[in-house]
């Protein structure tokens, strides 16, 4: 159990050191996607409604990424009507749109995803965190003004999540 505790403490460091003054890079990032009805929609279009929103970027066959979004899912519901959401941002592209579908379904998945191409999505995750996108799920974190406050590739604890919106939520 110390060594769990220690781990989620660690995680939560790392989470919370990756913060960003992301101001001067959003502006150059302005990324557009799809959602599955096939309208044009950002990021942007969720942020800033008075909640924290995680965005979960995740392709359809990444192991990890079918194993975190139930937890990811969970966040969702518990937190949806009061301080946070979560929005998912699959990399399947157009050509793999139908799986992307079939995660969605398979994980009966309670939150809105959109989907772009691999390259675009990628140069997205740069453009606003300053770091490669390294793989799938990577986690793009916004506070309630809808500012990226942390950016990391690779699944996130929901635990450090919850504890990093609690630290700096200012209430």
């Amino acid at each position: 159990m110390t060594t769990r505790i220690l781990g989620q403490r660690l995680v939560h460091m790392l989470f919370a050191s990756i913060l960003l003054s992301a101001a001067t890079t959003v502006s150059a990032a302005s990324g557009v996607f799809q959602d599955f009805d096939g309208q044009p929609r950002s990021i942007e279009d969720y942020t800033g409604d008075g909640r924290w929103l995680m965005v979960m970027i995740w392709v359809h066959d990444c192991h990890v990424c079918n194993t975190e979004v139930e937890s990811y899912a969970q966040f969702h519901l518990e937190h949806e009507q009061d301080n946070a959401h979560v929005l998912g941002l699959s990399i399947d592209g157009e050509d793999n749109k139908a799986d992307a579908l079939a995660f969605i379904e398979r994980h009966d998945v309670p939150f809105p995803s959109l989907i772009g191409e691999f390259k675009d999505v990628s140069a997205h995750f740069q453009a606003l965190s300053g770091s490669p996108l390294h793989g799938t799920p990577s986690i793009l974190l916004y506070d309630s003004e809808g500012t990226l406050r942390a950016a990391q590739s690779g699944a996130v604890p929901v635990s450090a999540i919850e504890a990093f919106i609690d630290e700096h939520s200012g209430s």
